[in-house]
């Protein structure tokens, strides 16, 4: 009777364990293919290349470009110096530096503002509206 128990107990278990790994093989071996076609290119073999000696430092590198004269310096830099004095300040705003004058600009500032908004009130929106 023993007998009998194992073998089916452990017969069943070796079945799934067969199954289980029958799928896995053929799950792996869909996964595999053998069409390089559309493959990307493996890395050419550029980079540091050994010459056997050590650069030579003290030899300048070219420049990519020519360097400017100092005429050249100097007359660019005058351009920049129009340009920037040119986006200064138009003028347009009051240049006081009287604290009585600011404040009393200050207190004239905000009624003749909240004028302007009441003038183009709507009555429909604003009931207050005159």
């Amino acid at each position: 009777m023993t007998i009998n128990i194992g073998e089916t107990v452990f017969s069943g278990t070796g079945r799934f364990c067969r199954i289980s790994t029958a799928v896995v093989l053929l799950a792996i071996a869909g996964c595999s293919s053998t069409n390089i076609e559309g493959a990307t290119p493996v890395a050419t073999a550029e980079g540091p290349k050994d010459t056997g000696t050590y650069p030579n430092l003290n030899v300048p590198p070219q420049v990519a470009a020519e360097q400017f004269t100092e005429a050249e310096k100097n007359a660019k830099l005058a351009q920049l110096k129009a340009d920037e004095q040119g986006q200064g300040s138009k003028g347009g705003a009051v240049k006081v530096t009287n604290p009585a004058t600011l404040n009393a600009l200050a207190k004239q500032h905000g009624p003749d503002t909240l004028k302007q908004i009441g003038a183009n009130c709507d009555p429909a929106l604003d009931p207050d509206c005159k």
